[in-house]
């Protein structure tokens, strides 16, 4: 009975031992959402043979849409490397 206890005390990683933690997993979800984002703004119609879409060169489509999956794809990478500061119990 004993030597149950020490192992399930040896199997059982602490919080601090864990390569991610629930906060990681929160800022990969946040940062997922801005590349998903990012690349909906980037979405439109397109131009055809007959007819000419000025749209494909909007400041939405060609800077923003951009920028923001960018910034995603860089807080992707940070969220992670990142690693929380330990909270003294």
């Amino acid at each position: 009975m004993e030597s149950n206890k020490k192992n399930d005390a040896i199997m059982r990683e602490s919080e601090s031992d864990k390569p991610l933690l629930r906060i990681n997993f929160i800022a990969m979800c946040v940062a997922a959402l801005l590349i998903i984002a990012g690349f909906a703004l980037m979405l439109g119609g397109a131009t055809t043979e007959t007819e000419f879409n000025p749209d494909i060169f909007s400041t939405r489509r060609i800077v923003v849409g951009p920028a923001l999956a960018f910034i995603g794809f860089v807080a992707m990478a940070v969220a992670i490397i990142i690693k929380p500061r330990k909270t003294e119990k």
